[in-house]
């Protein structure tokens, strides 16, 4: 089955009103707070680093070509920010995974109607370990794909739908990233997770898009981590469990 995408993105709309829970409280705040510095850093870095990156890219344009200048640079604009982006959500993602891990829990504990556990720091500590090492496969998983996008982002021609694939790629990310922390859970391994969430293809990316879209206007991208953990565990509960 292909899925919906209005669907999909139902789901992390959904996700708003469950922020307040007193229950999930400290498991919404500890991201939030990751978020809120780690992405000051990124809008810091884009502001200082973007403009030379850009006139170097145009550099190389031959200068019988340079009234493409006025095309390309929003193009090679946010194709940069889209770099910065998803480079600094994957720092966020990695400190804030055994937080995550645990929000999503929580909350399918209470959509399931059962007593929401407590927060405890040695179940915090305990899985560390497994919450990184998981990370770490979402990253073996999406730099060589990084990679190629770098690759055609340079390619004249194939560079000018660079923005479109990258943000069709980080809305798959996205939902990559986020449905994982269920399913991880639920001891669903990584390969299998790929491919419970492609037979949904279209409702996965339509949640993974409107987390990317969210997660890139300022101010409302602080509280979407935790949005999109609670959003994906919905998600998980209602078609994969």
């Amino acid at each position: 089955m292909i899925g919906n995408p209005v669907k999909g993105g139902g789901y992390a709309l959904r996700a708003v009103h469950l922020l307040s829970e007193k229950k999930l409280r400290v498991f919404v705040l500890i991201p939030l707070v990751i978020n809120i510095v780690l992405f000051s850093g990124a809008l810091y870095f884009m502001f200082t680093q973007l403009p030379g990156w850009i006139a170097s890219w145009l550099s190389f344009l031959p200068s019988f070509l340079s009234f493409l200048e006025y095309v390309l640079y929003p193009l090679f604009a946010v194709t940069a920010m889209l770099m910065v982006y998803y480079g600094f959500s994957i720092l966020a993602n990695i400190i804030a995974a055994p937080f995550n891990g645990i929000l999503s829990e929580r909350v399918e504990q209470m959509l399931a109607g059962r007593e929401v556990a407590e927060e405890s720091f040695k179940e915090l500590l305990a899985i560390i370990p497994q919450s990184i090492g998981r990370e770490l496969s979402k990253l073996a998983y999406y730099i060589p794909r990084v990679i190629l996008l770098l690759i055609l982002s340079f390619i004249p021609g194939i560079n000018l739908f660079a923005p479109f694939f990258w943000f069709l790629f980080g809305a798959w990310m996205m939902a990559v990233q986020y449905c994982d922390y269920p399913m991880d859970n639920n001891k669903v391994s990584f390969k299998e997770m790929l491919v419970l969430l492609k037979k949904q293809r279209m409702t996965s990316l339509g949640f993974g898009a409107v987390v990317q879209v969210a997660m890139m206007v300022p101010i409302l991208n602080f509280i979407m981590m935790p949005v999109a953990v609670i959003g994906a565990t919905i998600y998980w509960v209602e078609e994969h469990r």
